[in-house]
């Protein structure tokens, strides 16, 4: 803020700063970082629950569990005014989505999970269309069908990109994810805070989720108890706490258009790493729709929206 100019404190009035119109390097690197994390957390639980055969559901209760060890600080301060709707659409955002997209990655590739996250943007849009009367002109409704219709080829690509059935539960999740993004903006919480109550609102109901519909869930931390915590604290301490709070500080202190589109780096370092790490074939169907959902999602998130702040259009990561 500049020093007031005015000789006169009645005449003087200091207007905040406007946002910076570029960003720095510091911020682009910490933009790099959030990308890489988010990326590299796909293939991360496919390694949990494929290669070490986690639970996926457990794996989210220990993915739950870690981000309320880290943030359970914030539950002490102070008990949001809408609480039992703050547990409800913070479940639906994080273990709610995350578990059904860890039973995808059970089956399904990383670089078409990846694919299949970028539906979040078009279906949160059409979410808002729905219960906040966003109104969408032709562009954004071109990028919705080129989202929606690239993310419908990836699924239906051939067996190289995984079972059909796996990619189906991971777009249920994106879909639940979306769904209760929308209502986030009614919610009177911080969103470091809304991950604390969301990972003490998932761990209470997948628990009990866990035990009763999954099993094997000390065995597969016994067999390999490092990678375990590993691919646990990654999740929890990396990504949930680590890249989302740096990401959501940077919209604090810049426009959303320079921050947004930054987040399109995510699938195509999926698509990087799911290929190198664990052998990923990609085909041209999964290259066809992911460069359409791509193209799609670009366009939405750049295009101004009136009721959707750009900080509500899911990211694509986990």
């Amino acid at each position: 803020m500049r020093p007031c100019q005015k000789t006169s404190r009645k005449d003087c009035h200091q207007a905040p700063d406007p946002m910076p119109k570029s960003l720095p390097l510091s911020a682009l690197g910490i933009m790099l970082f959030c990308n890489v994390a988010w990326a590299m957390n796909v293939v991360v639980s496919k390694v949990a629950v494929a290669t070490l055969d986690v639970p996926p559901l457990f794996y989210t209760v220990m993915r739950s569990a870690v981000v309320l060890a880290v943030l359970f600080p914030l539950l002490l301060r102070q008990k949001p005014a809408q609480l039992p709707l703050v547990l409800l659409i913070g479940f639906a955002v994080t273990g709610g989505s995350f578990g059904l997209q860890f039973v995808g990655l059970q089956t399904a590739s990383p670089s078409a999970v990846g694919i299949v996250n970028l539906s979040g943007a078009p279906l949160t849009v059409l979410f808002a269309i729905i219960f906040l009367g966003e109104e969408v002109r032709w562009r954004r409704g071109l990028g919705m069908a080129l989202a929606l219709g690239g993310v419908g080829l990836a699924i239906g690509a051939p067996s190289g990109a995984g079972d059909p059935v796996g990619l189906g539960f991971a777009f249920a999740g994106v879909l639940i994810g979306a769904f209760a993004s929308v209502f986030v903006k009614r919610l009177e919480v911080g969103a470091v805070s809304l991950q604390a109550w969301a990972g003490l609102a998932s761990l209470g109901v997948m628990l009990p989720a866990t035990l009763a519909l999954e099993s094997g869930q000390i065995e597969s931390v016994t067999a390999a108890p490092l990678a375990v915590a590993g691919c646990v604290l990654f999740a929890g301490v990396v990504v949930s706490v680590g890249a989302h709070s740096a990401y959501f500080r940077l919209f604090q202190r810049y426009d959303a258009n320079l921050i947004v589109p930054l987040t399109l780096l995510t699938p195509l370092l999926t698509i990087a790493f799911g290929t190198w790490l664990t052998g990923d074939t990609i085909g041209w169907p999964l290259i066809v729709g992911g460069t359409m959902a791509l193209a799609g999602v670009a366009i939405i998130v750049i295009r101004p929206s009136r009721t959707l702040p750009k900080e509500q259009i899911p990211k694509p990561e986990t």
